[in-house]
């Protein structure tokens, strides 16, 4: 084969490799929950009960209090990382470690974000989850 050749054919492979690599990947976790406002818009659709609605409320309000106070300490390390590399001199030691610090609120937000879905699904008849499911997918 001519340099030509071999040389098209790695580049064609290579767009195609990278096309791939761009395509969203199907949300296989995010499919499994359902989220507070799809619950609350569609609660008399899928028969929340009395009781399911205080549970819900209750869940909710705690989440959003510990939703706001990891923004704001995600917001102050982040803030702190900006100044460390703006230095003139970057003590690469101490960005790692205030880098440590966003990258553990950041997962702290999305545990709770995690556990609040799984309340949801758990405090959910089989059901309203088939039901809910249903509405998520436009039918």
């Amino acid at each position: 084969m001519s340099q030509k050749i071999i040389t098209l054919i790695a580049f064609l492979l290579l767009t195609v490799a990278t096309a791939r690599a761009q395509q969203p990947a199907p949300d296989q976790l995010g499919e499994s929950f359902f989220s507070p406002e799809l619950v609350m818009q569609h609660q008399q659709t899928i028969g929340l009960t009395d009781q399911q609605k205080t549970f819900f409320k209750t869940e909710l309000r705690k989440a959003q209090m510990r939703f706001t106070e990891l923004q704001w300490q995600l917001s102050d390390e982040s803030e702190k990382l900006v100044a460390l590399v703006k230095q003139e001199a970057v003590d690469e030691q101490a960005v790692l470690a205030q880098l440590d610090k966003v990258l553990n609120a950041e997962r702290e937000i999305k545990r709770t974000q995690l556990s609040l879905v799984i309340q949801i699904r758990n405090n959910l008849t089989p059901e309203q989850r088939a039901r809910l499911t249903e509405l998520k997918r436009g039918k």
